[in-house]
């Protein structure tokens, strides 16, 4: 069985934030979410996030997808992990790490299982030009690990050692649990180390071993807002280059924003300044062009989106939505349809061969298949207490510059006149004309003009 312990309880003084550290976003998505889905997609049976600081805010992140442990007071990265206990009498291995390391990938985490199947305990370590501020690997002659120094216990030898601990551990469970009641802190920071079991498993002839990391980037803790800029470049560069190996054209990588969770078909084109967040999914061969926004959005195949906003939405095959549309609350665009300029949905269904191209807001509404909605429409959803839905239905043509005062219903085939402001419904086939008539003042113009 795989267990793993996230490390989760720090405040982040650096940060200079209220916000606890592993809240803070990479990606579009705290970085205590990428950690958690690395360990699922890695087989990771059980996680145990040990918590402190802003613990209420990582469990309403992370809900009921993991166990709880609370360290109070915080008094190191062994005191961390006694906290679960929960684990003690699990069989198999249990993969130990940081909530502020959000680069993680579940590639690395299974790596990491099986360079620990014939040992008892793993550390992942990283080969740096100068080791700076991390603990130090020692090794023994023959290159198994004899120890970890944090850097400040370290002496001169110890310093000039430039492979360093990463902070991701593996380790035998039930030997992790029996050898964290030998732990102490008697240390220049009086806590409890996680790294000293390197020196206890070694002393109970347990077998210690290190694996290191080719990308040390990956691994990377992120303590300050720089740190996170650093994890956020690495995150966008790994994100996008995979979507490219697979098919996908990128025309600036360095300008596209995509986030973890975010699934693109093959020969789909992005242009620069695109983002895409969440639970997007974007179909094959589909076209977004420049300055649009897509954050869990469903795109159908051969779709094609110009400087636009969609969110919480569905837009089907063969549609084109844009330029400087905005498409939100749960508004689903059928296929073959055109959606324009400056037009915005709000919760509404649009059908098979409609067009919609000018000016135009639509929102608690359902509009039927082959309709023609003309410039400057409005779908008055609102009387300041409830909200009201429009219907309109198969083949029926709105005019430009109409008012639907919702609740009302457009039937089949039905015409609406330009300008007209429908508060009843119109039967199939029926024309609606709701507007003053005209009256023309005889050289009302000219003397206007000369006066």
């Amino acid at each position: 069985m795989r267990s793993a312990i996230v490390l989760a309880a720090g405040k982040g003084t650096r940060m200079k934030s209220s916000l606890c550290k592993v809240m803070h976003e990479c990606a579009h998505k705290p970085m205590i979410g990428h950690i958690v889905t690395a360990l699922k997609k890695a087989g990771v049976d059980k996680i145990v996030v040990v918590v402190g600081h802003g613990a209420d805010s990582v469990k309403e992140y992370l809900k009921d997808d993991v166990t709880y442990a609370l360290q109070s007071p915080q008094l190191g990265t062994g005191h961390a992990v006694m906290q679960a206990d929960c684990l003690k009498d699990f069989d198999g291995d249990t993969i130990v790490l940081n909530g502020d390391g959000p680069c993680i990938q579940s590639e690395t985490i299974e790596k990491a299982f099986a360079a620990n199947e014939s040992h008892d305990l793993t550390v992942l370590s990283a080969v740096l030009e100068q080791g700076g501020s991390y603990g130090r690997i020692i090794r023994e002659a023959d290159g198994k690990v004899k120890k970890i120094v944090e850097a400040k216990d370290c002496d001169a030898q110890e310093l000039a050692v430039n492979e360093i601990n990463t902070g991701l551990f593996v380790f035998k469970t039930k030997a992790l649990f029996e050898g964290l009641k030998e732990l102490k802190n008697d240390n220049a920071q009086s806590e409890y180390y996680l790294t000293d079991l390197v020196e206890i498993f070694n002393q109970k002839g347990l077998s210690a071993n290190a694996l290191i990391v080719e990308d040390r980037d990956e691994l990377m803790g992120v303590n300050d807002r720089v740190d996170l800029a650093k994890a956020e470049s690495w995150m966008k560069a790994h994100i996008n280059r995979k979507h490219m190996l697979n098919g996908v054209t990128l025309l600036d990588p360095m300008n596209t924003y995509i986030g973890a969770d975010v699934e693109i078909g093959e020969d789909t084109i992005i242009y620069p300044n695109v983002v895409i967040f969440g639970n997007t999914k974007i179909g094959k061969n589909v076209r977004i062009l420049s300055n649009s926004f897509l954050q869990d959005a469903q795109i159908g195949d051969d779709v094609i989106i110009d400087s636009s906003k969609i969110v919480d939405s569905q837009v089907d095959a063969h549609t084109t939505v844009g330029p400087m549309t905005h498409l939100r609350g749960h508004t689903h665009i059928h296929e073959n349809c055109r959606i324009g300029n400056f037009v915005e949905f709000k919760n509404s269904d649009f059908n098979d061969n409609s067009k919609c191209a000018h000016l135009t807001y639509i929102g608690d509404s359902d509009f039927g298949k082959g309709i023609n909605v003309g410039c400057g429409v409005v779908t008055v959803n609102y009387d300041g207490k409830n909200k009201y839905r429009t219907t309109v239905k198969d083949g029926a043509f709105i005019g430009s510059n109409c008012n639907l005062i919702a609740p009302v219903t457009i039937g089949e085939n039905a015409l609406l006149a330009a300008g007209s402001t429908i508060t009843d419904s119109v039967d199939d086939g029926d024309m609606g004309i709701a507007r003053a008539r005209q009256s023309n003042k005889k050289d009302f113009g000219i003397k206007y003009k000369n006066k």
